[in-house]
Order: structure tokens, then sequence, then C-alpha cells
């Protein structure tokens, strides 16, 4: 066991060590990880040295070299014959753009999943990417808030009415590791929704206020597609960290990119980024690669609205068959191209949301 002290018997001292560790810097949060308050429980004796680094998310992209890094730095310090570093998360509270209500207080970053219009993989993006950040660690819910036509029952499979408190309140279900809800969950497999404007938005706050979602890192919020009454509800009342807009190659698409971020621009929730779903198609048997749809698309709208690039995500046919068999791919297939990608945005997005969590 190691002891807590200041200075080991060969001279190694506490402030030699962190001053070391100042010299390793977190690339997306441009300070050095002492400021940042990464480093805990540092441990000397007998020249061996230890601590944890608390990373801002589980997910964090940089971790590998930033504990690679860390290795280095003290490694190099005279009279350190041994070091050991032990990677924790602990995932803060983001910047909400409304007043964060006491039901939602639990809720460290809220993020919505939207599009300027149908057909672009939306819901198939914001479950991948969900999916993403509790396989990394973090604890996360997923609400399906595409009212008119829920389809996340269907990709996760979990098509069970929610229990419910004594005074009504749902509890959300559970399934591969996620929290989820949709209103396919109490309507019923079928049931079609024929509501007007204000009952969609009652539905939207219900799934906000009346549901036991508990301390999650995470929620991540389908939105239906375009810029109608319910995205309008959830990013007026939400306290939402932040919102990703997902897209497909073709050049048309920017129309849709840019009304989809300027309304989350007016109601002054911050755009994460920009995803471009159905980039490209890798053959699975030469490995080539060809653009179906074009390509770059996303990426241009996103460099033309001084937004982030999240990243691409390649078409690929067991997105869709896992998919209508309630195993998205990052279960079906956790080595495929497809679920790399999705594994990598997360991470983008992730360390986007810890930058707002220090800013804010």
């Amino acid at each position: 066991m190691f002891r807590r002290r200041k200075e080991s018997a060969n001279g190694v001292t506490e402030r030699e060590v962190l001053q070391a560790l100042r010299t390793v810097m977190d690339p997306d949060l441009q300070r050095d990880i002492v400021s940042l308050g990464f480093v805990k429980n540092l441990a000397i004796e007998d020249g061996r040295v230890r601590f944890d680094m608390e990373l801002t998310t589980p997910a964090c992209p940089m971790q590998g070299k930033l504990k690679a890094a860390a290795l280095e730095a003290v490694g190099r310090l005279p009279g350190v014959t041994q070091v050991e570093v032990n990677l924790t998360a602990q995932v803060r509270h983001g910047p909400a753009s409304q007043p964060r209500p006491p039901v939602l207080e639990g809720i460290r970053h809220a993020v919505a999943v939207a599009s300027g219009k149908g057909g672009v993989g939306k819901s198939t993006v914001a479950v991948n990417l969900a999916l993403a950040l509790a396989q990394a660690g973090a604890k996360v819910s997923l609400m399906d808030a595409d009212v008119y036509g829920p389809s996340i029952p269907i990709m996760m499979g979990a098509y069970e009415r929610p229990r419910q408190t004594a005074d009504g309140k749902l509890f959300p279900l559970e399934k591969h590791g996620l929290q989820l809800l949709s209103m396919g969950n109490l309507a019923g497999e079928g049931t079609p929704i024929i509501w007007r404007g204000p009952l969609v938005g009652k539905l939207i706050q219900e799934f906000l206020g009346g549901v036991v979602w508990g301390e999650r890192d995470y929620l991540v919020i389908d939105l239906p597609p375009g810029t109608g009454d319910a995205q309008l509800t959830l990013a007026q009342t939400a306290p939402l960290t932040g919102a990703v807009i997902v897209t497909t190659p073709q050049a048309v698409a920017l129309e849709d990119v840019v009304r989809a971020v300027r309304m989350f621009q007016q109601v002054q929730v911050p755009i994460l980024g920009v995803i471009e779903n159905m980039s490209y198609f890798l053959c699975p048997h030469c490995g080539g690669r060809t653009d179906i749809f074009s390509h770059g698309g996303g990426k241009k709208a996103a460099e033309e609205l001084q937004v982030p690039f999240l990243g691409e995500i390649p078409l690929d046919p067991q997105v869709v068959g896992g998919s209508d068999a309630g195993r998205p791919i990052l279960l079906s297939h956790p080595d495929s191209p497809v679920s790399q990608a999705f594994r990598d945005i997360a991470g983008a997005m992730a360390a986007r949301l810890s930058t707002l969590s220090l800013q804010g």
C-alpha cells in the first residue's frame, strides 16, 4: 500500500510531481491536467508514484494519450522508479440553456439530436450515440421525443409499457445498458398518434418533468425532424446543454442544416456539431469506398455556419438489419467501421460538452 505523503525517502516530492504534470495539456480544454483538477489522490513512496486522473467524461477520446503523457512526464523525474495512473471520470453539470427544473437536477447534460428534414437517419444516430456513451462507462438515458414517428422501441427492442410511481410518474425502461422512454411505449405498437401541436408540447413537458430519470451523465433526446412545435417546446423548456444536427452528404442538405442550426441559436442552445450520416459506402469484400450520395455536404455546412463538424458515418446495410431486430450496430457488429465512427463521434461530442462545462 502507498502512504500519502509529500516527500518520499529518496527526495521525490509532491511539488515536483505536480510540476511535471503541469506539462500535460488537454488539447480540447487547452489547459494542463493539474489546473483542471484532474489529478487526485497523489501518493508517493520509495520512488513509486501513484495518482488518479479524473477526466470529465468516460468517453474522452484523448484518455489514452493523456495517460501516456502523464506516465512519461512523471517517469522522467530523478528518483522515480514506478508510475501508476488510474483513469476515472466524473461528468460535470453543463451550463443549461434554460433554468434547470428540480426534476432534472440529476441530468448533467441534456443533448438534443435534431435534423432539418426526415430521412437522414437521425434516430439511428441518437440510439448509437447513446449506446457509445454508455459503453464507455457513462450513465445514459434516451428520450424519444419524435411523437408522430417513435422508432426507438423498434431499434432497441423495448416494447413494454413503463411502470408508474404512486403519484403517476413514469419509470424509464432499461435496455442494453440504457434508460429509455418513447411515446411508442405508451401508445402501443402500431397505434397512430393523431395529435395537434399543443398536445405534442404537453407530452414533451411530461417526458421532462413526469419521468423518474434519476442521476444521469447524459440524456440524449431524439427530436422529430424539422423545426416545428415539438422542437421549439423542447428548446424553450428543457435545460439543454447543446444540440447536434444530423444531415446527409448532398449539397442540397445545406439549407436544412441552416434552418436547424438557426432555430437552436435563436433559443440560445449551443450547437455541439454537425454529423454527416450515410457519408459513403465501404465494400465489405474489397474495402473500396463509394460516395453514393455525393460527399462533404455536412462538413461544408458546418464550415459555412462556423460550427464544429463531429464526423462522418458510413452507409452500411447492417445498420438497418440491426435496428429492425432491436440490436443496434454497436451491439450486433461492434468492430465494424460504422461502430467505430459512432464511438469517435460520441467521444468528440463528449469533449465538446466537457468544454462547455468548464466554460460555464
